[in-house]
């Protein structure tokens, strides 16, 4: 019996809490568009990734994408033959 003193007021605080964030989502308009919102986060990567491919495709073509100079380790960054500190 002791224990219904202190679960009823935390059950109201939830409650209450309850109904004031559903009073804040629709006051603030969180339900107007669920479907389009959930579509545009799909939508953002794909104009992110079509962008990316623009790019490398506005590199100059003697050099592949795949093997640009800037993305080679230069030989001095490399330590070749060198013991491994393991």
């Amino acid at each position: 019996m002791q224990s219904m003193y202190f679960l009823i007021p935390i059950s109201l605080f939830f409650f209450v809490v309850g109904i004031f964030a559903v009073y804040y989502a629709v006051r603030t308009r969180q339900f107007d568009d669920l479907d389009n919102e959930a579509q545009r986060v799909i939508l953002d990567d794909r104009q992110l990734r079509r962008q990316q491919l623009a790019e490398r495709a506005a590199k100059p073509a003697s050099q592949p994408a795949s093997t640009a100079k800037s993305d080679l380790p230069t030989p001095s960054s490399t330590q070749q033959g060198a013991p491994h500190d393991e």
